[in-house]
């Protein structure tokens, strides 16, 4: 007897539920060899859940909740119950730190409904896994190598080694540098709407641009205006597209830069290649559109306020979202600027949606190379795998048919202006929120289909494409090869 008790309890757990298997398949056989069909049930459905399609059905899972609590009359600013397709759009959005709306956020959402999707933007922006183990993590709880490698592939790690101390990191420096932004935006909004109204929205802008979500609460002055009345505030400007660049660099990049300092030289090649595509986008792209807008739409503003807009178009089309400038009246040369930054986004492993700045680095490293016949893909004294091309060529490829096909079908649906309509798709399938403002006139099932662009860009293209792929078996023996005329 007192060896039993002094048993182990996984001993001692495996015995008692031994003893109760022979036990109810001696009383009742018909329960047992139903129990026994369900868990091997269970069992496959257990196998079919890889990483890829945990991240996928949980971002599904936290948009349907979110779109349910957005239901509620409580939410609403009216009181009265929101229809399904605008709460479900404005969860997906919110969830997929998007920031295109079909209702203005100060003027058509609670106090509630507004903590709500707060709530879904910062789950949204740092990944519901990295949430979720950073709870575990509060209430001493084991993270498992299951959970480890689901948050390798939500992350974009290239390791799983260290991965809990990176989530860590993560967290607190997200919270950290989200209340410094709100203290700096607090510091111009207080004067504006009081010290109540002022801070709470300092922290939802913080977070909002942290997150490179681009929902605003600035409806107060004119509904759907996002950042237009401080075009030329310096302090909000810079603050806002600090927060945005940040949050979109990646957080592997973050780990870098607090270990190796100032010392570019012993950056991962992931880091340089963020690092540099990012300031030319920045800058390259700030460029064009003062040169396309200064005798155009910023033909009323002065010298440092054209520069100051410029930037900001620059940064927050990289998947942000917010404006300072009535995107609907600029040119179609502009538009076609935001819409190729959109397209390339922010960094993997960020808050930042689009196909990826090394995405765009390595098809152009690629094509370089093999316009000169250099032998591999080489960079900063480094070549790059055929495995990272082939995964680049892929995004690029899934992006690209997805945003032409949405902008076929929403052409065929409604009579918009076709630049509108890619500025639309590109700016969903980017996580970006950047509108010409025909969100609001979008049929039903346009809706649907922006909240489907919205849900592949944020979960990744590849990961939706691969949920479906994956564990597919691959036959032994391969047909035979057969030349085509490329070009």
């Amino acid at each position: 007897m007192n060896g039993r008790w002094k048993m182990p309890w996984g001993k001692r757990k495996g015995f008692f539920k031994s003893f109760l298997c022979k036990f109810v398949s001696a009383l009742h056989p018909q329960t047992w060899n139903a129990h026994k069909e369900a868990w091997k049930y269970r069992k496959k459905w257990h196998s079919k859940m890889t990483a890829t399609r945990t991240i996928a059905v949980g971002f599904l899972a936290i948009i349907l909740i979110g779109t349910l609590i957005l239901m509620l009359p409580v939410s609403s600013a009216d009181g009265r119950v929101t229809d399904f397709l605008s709460a479900l759009f404005t969860a997906t959005s919110a969830t997929c730190v998007t920031g295109l709306v079909v209702v203005d956020t100060y003027a058509g959402w609670s106090v509630f409904g507004k903590i709500i999707l707060l709530v879904l933007i910062q789950v949204g922006g740092l990944g519901f896994m990295t949430v979720g183990v950073f709870v575990a993590m509060l209430m001493k709880r084991n993270i498992g190598l299951k959970e480890r490698g689901i948050l390798q592939e939500s992350m974009n790690t290239l390791q799983i080694g260290g991965i809990v101390r990176l989530v860590r990191k993560i967290t607190i420096g997200t919270f950290l540098i989200e209340g410094i932004g709100a203290i700096l935006l607090s510091i111009r909004f207080i004067p504006r709407l009081g010290w109540i109204e002022g801070i709470c929205n300092g922290i939802f802008h913080s977070i909002s641009a942290f997150c490179n979500a681009g929902f605003d609460l600035m409806g107060k002055e004119e509904e759907y205006s996002s950042l237009v009345a401080f075009s030329g505030d310096y302090l909000v400007n810079i603050t806002v597209m600090l927060l945005i660049v940040i949050g979109g660099i990646g957080f592997l990049v973050w780990d870098d830069l607090q270990k190796k300092k100032f010392r570019f030289k012993e950056y991962r090649l992931h880091t340089k290649i963020v690092l540099t595509v990012t300031v030319s986008l920045i800058l390259g792209g700030a460029l064009l559109i003062y040169l396309l807008e200064k005798d155009g739409l910023m033909a009323d503003m002065g010298a440092g306020e054209s520069i100051l807009a410029s930037l900001f178009a620059s940064v927050t089309a990289r998947t942000a979202g917010f404006n300072t400038i009535d995107i609907g009246k600029m040119s179609s040369g502009s538009k076609l600027v935001t819409i190729v930054l959109m397209f390339i986004g922010g960094s993997p492993g960020s808050t930042a949606g689009g196909a990826k700045t090394t995405t765009f680095a390595v098809m152009l490293i690629f094509v370089w190379a093999n316009l000169r016949g250099s032998h591999g893909s080489n960079i900063f004294g480094r070549r790059l795998e055929e495995e990272e091309i082939r995964k680049a060529s892929i995004v690029v490829t899934i992006n690209l048919l997805l945003a032409v096909g949405a902008a076929i079908a929403l052409c065929a649906l409604q009579n918009l202006p076709t630049e509108d309509i890619l500025l639309e798709v590109f700016s969903a399938i980017g996580t970006v929120g950047m509108s010409s403002g025909i969100t609001r006139d979008l049929t039903s099932v346009s809706r649907v289909i922006i909240i489907l662009l919205m849900y592949c860009g944020r979960i990744g293209s590849m990961t939706f494409a691969l949920s479906f792929t994956e564990r597919k078996k691959v036959a032994p023996v391969q047909l035979p090869a057969e030349k085509i005329i490329i070009g």
